[in-house]
């Protein structure tokens, strides 16, 4: 059978709420609330895997394949169940990273089970679980895939040296979406958003974990290690750029809406969403601007006292087989954490699916893989003051 190319209308990468109760909860634990950090002796209960054959796992909406007759079944998933006889609870309960991750750190920080074995969360938060020892080191040694085929270049996060506590899902870049026939020229340049001909027609995202990579890229910044100055600096430039009418709004994931409509000719997108609009108008155009653009995870987590650990690192590691790879990646069209799916995809007989193989918004090649890097994650101490500026500008 061949896969199934489809994509979903939704991005993973939601508002960040910085200014919520569980971001400020994070914020004061990672400064040191003695109650909220977990100490690593503290955090694995007996596991239940080998007389318990199941686990509930917490995803995003849309973000797995199903069945085109059944969109309730979930062909790479059930096959898992198959192969394994583990039967897997999954819930698309997770819409937002803040507000999840208030619905279980009371659990976490006081030291009791979640009800979940595996969550999938943005990098920028797993980083907050990590600081926090709110998750469990994965044994490697039961995740042979992952340590054959995991992406080289999203092996070691800052937040998370070796990827012991987490393992992507899905990944994607945050570069900038134009609409080309009705802009009547090409973009290359992250500085091009702020030219005469756009002004009044240009969005930014609104989440700060979200924006601010790609707005410091602009300026030249290696974001794997910039400085709160580059921060500044950035701010700076926005709040000149709202004052001058340059920047039409800031916005979630509703920025799709507006390019589309051609309310808005160029903004700050997501690679993911434009594989989606680009296959009803192939005017609109992603790129990776000259001086690089954000990769990002979205990634999978065993939080503490979970009761199948075993099982969820068996999970995981299916998932890192290049097949089970070329299939999902098929369906949910972001960048593929496993580069060997490529040459399954490639393969494929439905000529459709084939072509996805070539995408470089799935599968980056090694010239636009030169210009991307993963940003080092604004800290515990940043975030409060950070959020505060950002958040005035957006109007948040």
């Amino acid at each position: 059978m061949p896969l199934t190319s489809k994509t979903p209308p939704l991005s993973r990468r939601s508002l960040l709420r910085v200014l919520g109760g569980g971001a400020v909860l994070g914020g004061l634990a990672g400064c040191g609330v003695p109650a909220a950090y977990v100490k690593p002796g503290q955090r694995a209960v007996a596991d239940m895997s080998a007389s318990d054959k199941r686990l509930t796992w917490a995803n995003w909406p849309l973000y797995i394949d199903t069945d085109d007759d059944n969109p309730n079944s979930r062909p790479t998933l059930e096959a898992f169940e198959k192969r394994t006889g583990i039967s897997v609870k999954y819930t698309e309960e997770i819409n937002d990273n803040d507000e999840f991750f208030g619905k279980i750190s009371p659990a976490l920080m006081n030291h009791q089970q979640t009800g979940r074995d595996l969550i999938v969360m943005s990098d920028w938060m797993c980083a907050r679980f990590v600081r926090l020892g709110w998750v469990q080191e994965m044994d490697r040694a039961k995740q042979p895939n992952v340590t054959k085929y995991l992406d080289p270049q999203l092996r070691s996060p800052a937040f998370d040296p070796g990827r012991r506590y987490s393992v992507p899902w899905q990944s994607g870049i945050t570069g900038i979406a134009y609409n080309r026939k009705k802009l009547g020229r090409e973009i290359r340049h992250v500085s091009e958003l702020w030219a005469s001909d756009l002004k009044g027609r240009v969005t930014l995202l609104s989440g700060l974990d979200e924006a601010f990579a790609l707005l410091m890229q602009g300026n030249g910044v290696d974001i794997t290690r910039w400085k709160a100055a580059d921060f500044d600096k950035v701010c700076d430039q926005v709040e000149k750029y709202v004052a001058g009418g340059q920047i039409r709004r800031f916005t979630g994931n509703d920025y799709t809406k507006d390019l589309v409509s051609g309310d808005v000719l160029a903004c700050q997108a997501y690679s993911g969403d434009v594989i989606q609009l680009q296959a009803d108008n192939p005017d609109i155009r992603f790129v990776v601007p000259e001086e690089g653009a954000e990769l990002w995870a979205d990634s999978l987590m065993i939080p503490d006292r979970a009761l199948h650990k075993s099982n969820a690192e068996k999970l995981v590691d299916y998932y890192y087989e290049p097949e089970v790879a070329a299939e999902l990646a098929a369906w949910v069209n972001y960048v593929c954490p496993v580069p060997a799916a490529q040459e399954i995809l490639a393969a494929d007989k439905d000529k459709d699916t084939a072509a996805l193989a070539e995408n470089p918004l799935i599968f980056p090649d090694a010239t636009m893989r030169k210009r991307l890097a993963i940003a080092r994650d604004i800290t515990s101490t940043e975030r409060v003051e950070f959020a505060k500026r950002w958040n005035k500008i957006v109007g948040l």
